[in-house]
């Protein structure tokens, strides 16, 4: 790989994309250009190709991580951690959708499911469609009264500015049927404090920026939590299914998938 500062550009030599391409050495634009300074020549990188559904095609490079430094000699500005099974989960604290102190330590002895996501997300198939996704969850253990007692859901906002306590709970009751108090007893949506997020950005693998009209760029990261408090499984992106993590909590549970 090698760089082009001024103008956000970076070449690749790079695999065949299926369906797309096949290998080749090629110029991308960076849809997000303040990354330039992360990326060096001879970086290995992955990333998304978005390309354009307009006559006049365009193709960007985004949600890139470096997975292979050219050079020692340099850091990237943030070091993203990528969860694995065993992990210990830091205890990070939150304020849910009452308004009420919360922190991960608390859910010890339960599986915790957490995923990320903020309210005035404009792509249904990214915040909306893992908060859609927990809404089945939830359904799904609510059926079994004994499963259901020993898990609980949880919807970090990444959007502390604007994601209040009572914009939070409106958002929340579009998924869970309603804002009766007893309607978050299994599912809270919280938010960090601007330094405890950026904690938990790390941690939990979420890479942000700020977008266009206020919105924020951003990738996907859903995990479970063991009883332990140690990461049971990490689910990136949004191609995971509910089903998938209904399978991981009975599997914690001693239950059969």
């Amino acid at each position: 790989m090698s760089t082009d500062a001024p103008h956000a550009i970076v070449v690749l030599d790079h695999e065949a994309i299926p369906g797309f391409m096949e290998a080749m050495t090629m110029p991308y634009q960076l849809k997000d250009a303040n990354i330039i300074g992360d990326l060096h020549p001879g970086d290995v990188i992955t990333a998304d190709v978005l390309v354009s559904k307009t006559g006049q095609q365009t193709v960007l490079l985004d949600h890139i991580v470096v997975v292979a430094q050219a050079k020692p000699d340099y850091k990237p500005v943030v070091i993203y951690h990528v969860p694995t099974a065993g992990d210990i989960v830091p205890d990070f604290k939150l304020r849910n959708q009452d308004g009420r102190a919360i922190h991960l330590g608390q859910f010890k002895g339960q599986t915790l499911l957490v995923t990320f996501i903020y309210t005035r997300c404009p792509l249904p198939n990214f915040c909306p469609l893992v908060t859609r996704n927990f809404a089945t969850i939830n359904k799904q253990l609510a059926g079994d009264p004994k499963l259901h007692g020993k898990t609980h859901l949880l919807c970090v906002s990444f959007d502390p500015d604007r994601d209040t306590p009572a914009i939070l709970r409106a958002y929340a009751a579009q998924y869970i049927g309603g804002d009766a108090k007893t309607a978050f007893a299994h599912w809270d949506f919280a938010v960090p404090s601007k330094t405890e997020l950026q904690e938990m950005a790390k941690f939990f693998n979420v890479g942000m920026s700020n977008g266009e009209n206020g919105t924020i760029t951003h990738t996907l990261s859903t995990t479970v939590i063991g009883p332990d408090g140690k990461v049971a499984q990490f689910y990136p992106g949004n191609e995971w299914t509910p089903d998938q993590l209904v399978a991981d909590v009975k599997k914690l549970a001693g239950k059969a998938s």
